[in-house]
């Protein structure tokens, strides 16, 4: 079971960092051409817009991808509130389909079982 919670915490780091280059190719792609609209014709009307639109989406991408990293890492590191957070994160990727129903379905499988709930068990300190 070591192996698949290994897997969850690397889909969960590897889907930040596209969440990531997703925010970076929205505010490329949206912001971009507003930026080139207002050189070439003076239009900072078109900027205005493509930003106001750009900016909360990228936002979003990247507050969602903040939350798969630190899940990602605390995985990794077994601490058992980066298990809820992750299995939070998989209840939420069931709608997205297909790939994310996939990872969702996965993560909640994993995170589940009774068998992974031990590996994140805390030794007591002294």
């Amino acid at each position: 079971m070591q192996q698949h919670v290994t897997v969850v915490a690397a889909l969960r780091i590897g889907s930040a960092v596209m969440g990531i280059m997703t925010a970076g190719i929205i505010i490329l792609f949206l912001i971009g051409p507003g930026i080139i609209a207002q050189c070439v014709d003076g239009d900072g009307e078109a900027l205005v817009i493509l930003t106001a639109i750009a900016m909360p989406l990228a936002f979003f991408f990247v507050l969602c991808s903040v939350l798969n990293l630190v899940g990602g890492v605390g995985i990794l590191r077994r601490k058992n509130w980066a298990r809820y957070l992750v299995m939070v994160l998989s209840v939420l990727d069931i709608f997205n389909f297909p790939i994310g129903t996939a990872f969702g379905i996965y993560g909640i499988w994993v995170l589940a079982k009774d068998e992974t709930a031990r590996l994140f068990i805390q030794p007591a300190r002294e």
